[in-house]
């Protein structure tokens, strides 16, 4: 029997479009899923939904829920985080309102930025202590990480704990397809393409579709409809997101980035600006997007816990996330290709030794074999290492509890550097340790004047 371990299955909905997802797989149709989350009320709703799943797929699997982290490691064969240290209030709120209050404004801070960086702090040393149990408990399990700052985890992870079998896992590369798919009025089924990079800043080195018996580039079809205003669609899950950023970053670097605009925005200095408005109209620039997120999902998320308890059953449709596709390859052997997060072992040999990369992957009985992807245009390398000068300091500032590091990474953020001089980012710095307090390491405390 596959034990799956589900560290942080508070997220109720992620969790059943996860498990959901591997019980549609006769292979891992009878597992023990084992939930694990701190807050043993949001607990026990996922695992009441995760019984009823299985009883209305009707498969033979098992669900324990538990709040002991090693009870429910023991054994597993793989293991998938899912977890937000700090959670929406107070961290998420305090990202926000301190740089806001410095004049910098963000629109997701998740992945980099002053929020990404302290997002990192909080977050790795408890996914260290994951792998810690994982050393102990089930060391040949593989590591599924959906947890941002991915990029900053996925290094950190590996450069402390190089034994452990792991992938960091996210959606846009395939999301964006459907999306750049749906814009040209296209079937996602008919697009071939091959994307690589870091996560958030992959991009797409060739995007084709199928004509007749052949291929055709779509790049010029991107262009053209961009150029005339007739793409992109308006947003078909979020109004106040369209891709307008991504658009016009495809018009000066030539290709199409996996992230969003919302997140890409705040990755480089060109579109969120406190002097430029103008921008923020024009390219129609979410600001504070993540937290309105939150707030709307905390105030839909008592109605659909509820749906899901009182349902006589769940029904469940295979989403496009790749865990279960994972878990499936390694346990049948058949053979499929995603796209991974994973330690740059040449993967990418333009990009640093070590750096988190995202690559096509492929997945079977041998576990995860990344493809080597090389010559990347020299343009969009140099736009990579921008963010990876910010992921390497935060991850430095962990490994040797370092706290000048994180006034380096913050210094060299691109969007934090282009609104503030050095010393405003220092004090900001030290502002935003103080005010998470206790969720940072004790190291972050110690400071010393610039």
């Amino acid at each position: 029997m596959t034990k799956i371990a589900f560290i942080g299955a508070g997220s109720t909905v992620f969790m059943k479009n996860l498990i959901g997802d591997a019980l549609l797989r006769p292979a891992l149709a009878d597992a023990h899923i084992a939930l694990m989350d701190i807050d043993r009320a949001r607990l026990d709703e996922s695992a009441l939904v995760a019984r009823k799943l299985v009883a209305s797929l009707g498969t033979g699997a098992s669900v324990t829920a538990t709040t002991d982290r090693r009870a429910a490691l023991d054994g597993a064969d793989f293991v998938i985080l899912a977890f937000q240290i700090g959670g929406y209030k107070p961290c998420t709120v305090t990202d926000f309102d301190i740089p806001k209050s410095y004049g910098l404004r963000q629109t997701i801070a998740d992945t980099l930025g002053i929020g990404g960086i302290m997002r990192g702090l909080r977050t790795v040393p408890h996914i260290w202590a994951v792998a810690e149990d994982m050393r102990q408990l089930c060391p040949n399990a593989l590591l599924m990480n959906y947890v941002n700052p991915m990029a900053i985890n996925t290094w950190a992870l590996t450069a402390r704990y190089p034994d452990i079998a792991q992938v960091g896992l996210c959606h846009s590369v395939q999301g964006t397809a459907f999306e750049l798919a749906r814009d040209l009025g296209l079937d996602v089924a008919d697009l071939r393409y091959r994307a690589a990079g870091i996560n958030h800043m992959a991009f797409y080195l060739s995007l084709e579709a199928r004509e007749g018996d052949g291929w055709r580039d779509l790049y010029p079809a991107l262009r053209e409809g961009y150029q005339a205003g007739r793409i992109p669609l308006e947003s078909h899950w979020n109004p106040r997101c369209p891709n307008l950023v991504r658009y016009e970053v495809m018009q000066h670097f030539g290709h199409f980035v996996t992230e969003s605009s919302e997140h890409f925005a705040e990755y480089v200095p060109w579109f969120i600006k406190s002097h430029r408005p103008d921008l923020i109209e024009q390219f129609r620039i979410p600001l504070d997007e993540y937290p309105k997120r939150c707030e709307e999902q905390i105030a839909a998320w008592g109605a659909q816990a509820e749906a899901l308890k009182t349902a006589p059953r769940i029904e469940h449709k295979a989403s496009n996330e790749y865990a279960a596709t994972i878990m499936d390859s390694i346990v049948t052997g058949t053979p499929s290709v995603i796209y991974g997060n994973v330690a740059n072992d040449g993967f990418i040999p333009q990009l640093p030794q070590g750096a988190a990369v995202e690559v096509p992957t492929l997945v079977d009985a041998n576990g995860l074999q990344p493809t080597v992807v090389s010559g990347l245009p020299p343009h969009l390398v140099a736009l990579m290492r921008t963010n990876l000068n910010v992921q390497e300091l935060t991850v430095q500032a962990l490994l040797h509890q370092n706290r000048e590091h994180i006034y380096h990474a913050a210094y060299l953020d691109p969007h934090t550097a282009a609104e503030l001089d050095l010393r405003q980012i220092r004090a900001l710095v030290d502002d935003l340790l103080a005010a998470h307090g206790d969720w940072m390491p004790d190291w972050c405390r110690t400071k010393r004047a610039a």
